[in-house]
């Protein structure tokens, strides 16, 4: 049995991500202590502050589902040097309403995958700044900023350079050290 609940969200809404296959490769190479489940936030509706009062029931589940997990993994391309819209919609949507935060003190870690050679970098940043007022604590070492070239990893998550293999290995290995030391100061029904 798994000890931790990993869910991860997969950044781009693109049916060929390459975000998508770097998140395979981490299911793939999570330590067996991780338990990774993808949370779905395709078919959200954008958010406004007025559904705070009555969350319709696609949002209800997916704050359930990010309440069920004890961390969250953000496997995110960039665009435009930030993230894509519907991963902020989907971040709009858990932290809401005020007070009912999903991200409190829920553990998180960020990487993506980009054919550029600064990898998501510019993305991740601007990424850590809204998990930071969402007062989620943040994995920021080891950061992991891949440039995606293909062949890479195929679309069932296979890695084809050892290098990359061994780094991703030992990046969700650090996330499960992550997470532990979180969940140590802060228990899960925190």
């Amino acid at each position: 049995m798994a000890d931790f609940k990993v869910g991860y969200f997969v950044g781009s809404l693109a049916k060929g991500s390459i975000n998508r296959k770097l998140s395979q490769a981490l299911v793939r190479l999570a330590p067996p202590e991780l338990q990774m489940q993808e949370i779905r936030f395709g078919d959200l509706p954008l958010y406004s502050y007025d559904y705070d009062a009555d969350y319709p029931p696609i949002a209800k589940d997916f704050k359930a589902a990010i309440a069920d997990v004890d961390a969250v993994l953000f496997v995110t391309p960039e665009y435009n040097r930030s993230i894509p819209g519907g991963l902020k919609n989907a971040i709009d949507w858990a932290s809401r309403p005020y007070g009912q935060n999903a991200f409190t003190r829920k553990p998180s870690a960020i990487i993506g995958t980009s054919p550029g050679a600064i990898g998501t970098a510019v993305g991740q940043q601007h990424l850590k700044s809204i998990l930071g007022f969402c007062n989620s604590p943040m994995m920021n070492a080891v950061e992991a900023y891949i440039q995606f070239k293909p062949g890479l990893i195929s679309d069932e998550g296979e890695v084809s350079v050892e290098g990359t293999v061994e780094f991703l290995r030992t990046y969700t290995l650090e996330f499960r050290d992550f997470i532990r030391r979180v969940l140590t100061v802060y228990s899960r029904s925190s």
